[in-house]
C-alpha cells in the first residue's frame, strides 16, 4: 500500500505521524490488557499456591481423623541389668505390633538362634585348594534344602578345583533365596595345615528344623561323592553325609511368660497375637548353669509419641496454611507495597474462620472436650501454639499434652475421630470440598483460566483492529500525501509561469 513511501509526495513527516497515533491509540488498551492478564496470572498462581498448602493440611488432618492411625502400639522392652548395652546396641531381640495387639506385658527368653545346616568333608580328601582336582568326568550336582522348595545346580567338569567349585557356587545367579539377595549356601574352604588338607565346607542359609542341605551327585560319579550327601537316587549317603555333617538345621527357640515357642526363622510372628520379635542373640544366663534365662519385658502400649508427633504435625501444617492465607489475601500498608494476589478474596477468608471455628469447637463424646484440654491454643495471629509456660493457672501446653497422652489416650483419639464432632473428621470433611476434583478452588481456578483464555481472545481482536486503524490512518494520509504532492506540482507550475511572463 505505499506505507514505506507514506510522506514523499508532500514532504511531510506522515509516517512519523502515524506511528504515534498507532501507538496513542494501542498503548492504553494494550496497558489494560497487560494489567489484566498479570492480575489473571497471579490468581491462578495463588490458588495453586493455595491448594498446594491446603493438601498438606488435608493430609495432616488424614493422620488424624482415623481411630486406626491414632490407636497405633508401642512395644518397649526392658532387658536384664546383667546386660550392658552400649549405644545402638538392641539386646537379645527387638519387636513391632499392629494396631490391634492387645495392652499387655510378657517375659521372654531367647533360648537359641535358627540356624541352618552345615558340612564339610572329611579328612584327607584334599590336599589343597587350588591343585586338588573334584572329578575325572564331567557331571553336576544339585543343592536341596529339605521341605524348601529352592533347589539349584552347579556344573562339575573333568579337572575343576575345590576352588573354582566355590567360587562357581558362590556366584551362581541361581543360588539366591527369594528375596534376590541372600545365597541359599555358601561355600568356604579351610586349609587345616595338618594332614586333614583342605576342607569344603557347605553352610546353608536357610534355617528351621527339616530344612537340612541335601548335595545330589545327579550322575553317581565316584568322585563326586567325596562332596555330596546323596546319590542320584537320594536314597545312599556319600561321605558328606556319613562323616561331614557338622550341624543340622534348627529352629529359633524363647519362652514366652515361661511357655516354650519356636520359630523355622529368627522371627516370631503372632507367638503373641498381632505381636512380632525378632531374635537377635541368645538371651544371658543369670544362673550361671549354662542356661540362657535372663528374662526380658515386652510391654505393647499406646504409641503415644507418635500421637504426639501427629499432632504436632497438624499444627504446623495449620500455621502455615495460616501463613499462605495471611500472604495471598493482604492488602499493602502503601502505595509501595502490592496487594496480595487473592486480597479481599470472602471465600479464603471464610475457609479461614471456619477452619478456626471447627478447631476451636467443643466435643461432647470426649471427656477432654476441646483441642485446649490437649496443649493446642491459639496465640494473637491465629496460629495454633503448644505454649511452653503457664496459662491461667492450667498448666503450660506442653504439660497439658503430655499428662492428656499418658492419663486420657483414648480420650485425647476421640477429640479427633469422633463421629459426630470429631475435629479431624469435620476438618477433613470441610478441606474435602475445597480440594476434591471438581471442588470449590478447581473450580474457582477454572473459572480464572476460563477468563484468561477470553483475554487471549479478545488480544488477538484488538491486534485485528489495531491493523485496521492503522490501515484506515494510512490511507487517510497517503490521499493527504497526494492532495499535498498534487498542490506543490500546481503551486510549482504557476510560479513558473508567473516567472516567465
Amino acid at each position: 500500500m505505499g506505507i514505506q513511501s507514506l510522506g514523499v509526495g508532500s514532504g511531510l513527516a506522515l509516517d512519523d505521524l502515524v506511528s504515534q497515533l498507532i501507538q496513542a491509540e494501542r498503548e492504553p488498551k494494550e496497558r489494560r490488557l497487560n494489567e489484566r492478564e498479570e492480575n489473571l496470572d497471579a490468581v491462578i498462581s495463588g490458588i495453586g499456591a493455595l491448594q498446594s498448602k491446603l493438601s498438606d493440611f488435608e493430609d495432616s488432618v488424614e493422620e488424624l481423623r482415623s481411630d486406626f492411625n491414632l490407636n497405633g502400639r508401642e512395644p518397649s522392652i526392658s532387658h536384664p541389668s546383667s546386660l550392658s548395652l552400649g549405644e545402638g546396641e538392641q539386646g537379645p531381640f527387638t519387636a513391632e505390633a499392629s494396631n490391634s495387639a492387645l495392652e499387655a506385658s510378657y517375659d521372654v527368653v531367647i533360648t537359641s538362634l535358627a540356624e541352618g545346616s552345615r558340612h564339610q568333608t572329611s579328612d584327607g580328601q584334599f590336599a589343597d585348594a587350588s591343585a586338588s582336582v573334584l572329578s575325572a568326568g564331567s557331571g553336576s550336582i544339585s543343592f536341596k534344602f529339605g521341605t524348601s522348595a529352592d533347589t539349584f545346580d552347579i556344573n562339575v567338569t573333568a579337572g575343576t578345583s575345590l576352588q573354582q567349585l566355590a567360587n562357581s557356587i558362590n556366584n551362581s545367579a541361581d543360588n539366591l533365596q527369594s528375596d534376590g539377595l541372600t545365597p541359599l549356601v555358601t561355600a568356604n574352604i579351610i586349609d587345616t595345615g595338618t594332614a586333614a588338607g583342605a576342607k569344603l565346607v557347605f553352610t546353608s542359609n536357610l534355617t528351621g528344623q527339616g530344612n537340612d542341605l541335601i548335595v545330589v551327585n545327579n550322575n553317581d560319579l565316584a568322585d563326586l561323592n567325596r562332596i555330596t550327601t546323596t546319590d542320584s537316587t537320594e536314597t545312599l549317603n556319600n561321605d558328606l553325609s556319613s562323616n561331614g555333617l557338622a550341624r543340622a538345621a534348627a529352629d529359633a527357640t524363647a519362652t514366652v511368660d515361661g511357655i516354650a515357642v519356636q520359630s523355622s526363622t529368627n522371627r516370631f510372628e503372632n507367638v503373641i497375637q498381632n505381636v512380632a520379635f525378632d531374635a537377635l542373640e541368645v538371651s544371658p544366663d543369670t544362673n550361671g548353669d549354662g542356661t540362657p534365662d535372663g528374662k526380658s519385658v515386652l510391654t505393647i502400649g499406646n504409641d503415644r509419641d507418635g500421637l504426639d508427633k501427629k499432632i504436632r504435625d497438624f499444627k504446623d501444617d495449620y500455621n502455615t496454611l495460616v501463613e499462605e492465607i495471611g500472604r495471598l489475601t493482604r492488602f499493602g500498608e502503601s502505595d509501595l507495597e502490592e496487594d496480595g494476589p487473592l486480597a479481599g478474596d470472602f471465600m479464603v477468608r471464610g475457609l479461614q474462620n471456619q477452619l478456626a471455628t471447627i478447631i476451636g469447637g467443643n466435643v461432647p463424646g470426649s471427656s477432654l472436650g476441646t483441642l485446649y484440654q490437649i496443649g493446642l491454643s491459639f496465640d494473637d495471629d491465629g496460629k495454633l501454639e503448644i505454649t511452653a509456660t503457664d496459662e491461667f493457672g492450667f498448666g503450660s501446653g506442653e504439660d497439658r499434652l503430655k499428662e492428656a497422652l499418658e492419663n486420657n489416650f483414648d480420650e485425647v483419639a476421640t477429640i479427633f475421630t469422633d463421629s459426630e464432632d470429631g475435629i479431624a473428621k469435620n476438618i477433613y470433611d470441610y478441606v474435602r470440598e475445597f480440594t476434591r476434583f471438581g471442588g470449590l478452588l478447581r473450580s474457582r481456578e477454572q473459572t480464572f483460566k476460563d477468563e484468561k483464555s477470553n483475554l487471549e481472545e479478545e488480544r488477538a481482536r484488538f491486534e485485528l483492529q489495531m491493523l485496521s486503524f492503522e490501515q484506515i490512518q494510512r490511507d487517510k494520509f497517503l490521499a493527504l500525501d497526494q492532495t499535498v504532492s498534487q498542490l506543490n506540482r500546481t503551486g510549482n507550475a504557476l510560479l513558473a509561469s508567473l516567472g516567465g511572463v
